[in-house]
């Protein structure tokens, strides 16, 4: 009996159910109609969903927000949800920059990682190896994919202020939450 409890990969097995669920919640005509019904507290909604969008197993339901709501001004709309999402992405980022630093420091001192760090610490490797983590890092916070990728390679792999980092999060919010909504609208 305990066997059969025990799933070998749970949180990616609970990620699908989540996106299951979602699609089914979401796809219900009652759902869809009772989202497009909320008219003035749409953009409510619109916060809060963005403010689930950066964690990895509210992002589906966010996602089925996004493409079910009907905003009246898609802009808008993108830019509240932009803003959900960075205030939960900076939570991310101070509970990580606070409380898993000593965790990053005692990794970047185990023989992988300095071997890995030595690599790219090549002349050659330098700038290569900063554009690579910010464009990966950025990658993963635009996408659905869930920002407790990508916000920890920002918080303690690299020196990111704040507000460079609340910045660079918004901006990139912002397109993701448009280009859903956009095919929400379009599709």
């Amino acid at each position: 009996m305990k066997r059969l409890f025990r799933f070998r990969y749970p949180k990616l097995t609970a990620l699908v159910v989540f996106s299951v669920l979602s699609y089914f919640i979401f796809s219900n005509q009652f759902i869809q109609n009772w989202i497009n019904s909320l008219n003035e507290l749409s953009y409510l909604g619109f916060f809060v969903a963005g403010f689930l969008f950066s964690f990895g197993f509210s992002t589906p339901f966010s996602i089925g927000f996004f493409l079910t709501a009907n905003p009246s001004n898609i802009f808008v709309a993108s830019v509240i949800g932009g803003i959900g999402a960075v205030l939960s992405d900076i939570l991310l980022f101070k509970i990580i920059r606070f409380s898993f630093m000593d965790e990053f420091l005692r990794l970047e001192k185990t023989k992988p990682m300095k071997e890995i760090s030595q690599e790219f610490h090549k002349k050659s490797l330098v700038k290569f190896r900063v554009y690579f983590m910010y464009a990966f890092a950025g990658f993963i916070i635009a996408s659905p994919l869930p920002d407790e990728i990508g916000v920890p390679m920002l918080a303690g792999l690299s020196k990111i202020k704040t507000l460079a980092f609340s910045m660079l999060s918004f901006i990139l919010k912002v397109i993701a939450i448009f280009i859903i909504l956009y095919l929400g609208i379009v599709v």
